[in-house]
């Protein structure tokens, strides 16, 4: 089945986002709301668990994975034997690594 010309891999990405923070905020409202109503534990616990899981986990992902870097990294870093192709872009990465914190960096050839 053929993609639609006006499909793109990207565009959904940042609504998406936008989505689970949305849902993840109006948890945490509610879950609040029911807190000071004195709901039930189940809901009150229920509602901030996802409401704090979607947001932080968003938060979290946005912070985590980095985007690729377009040019090669400076002193400190070595090249490692890693390489691949980047599911989203279609471009081949090869990875860095700094040994004085671990860090890895992800750059397109």
């Amino acid at each position: 089945m053929a993609r639609p010309s006006s499909w793109s891999r990207k565009a959904p990405e940042p609504v998406l986002r936008a989505m689970l923070v949305g849902v993840g905020t109006l948890a945490l409202i509610f879950g609040a709301g029911a807190l000071a109503s004195g709901g039930p534990p189940p809901l009150v616990v229920g509602s901030l668990a996802l409401g704090l899981m979607l947001t932080l986990g968003v938060i979290y992902e946005r912070v985590r994975y980095k985007a690729l870097a377009s040019r090669r990294p400076g002193p400190g870093w070595q090249r490692t034997e890693e390489r691949f192709i980047d599911p989203e872009s279609g471009k081949r990465v090869t990875v860095y690594f700094r040994p004085s914190d671990g860090e890895r960096m992800y750059v397109e050839e």
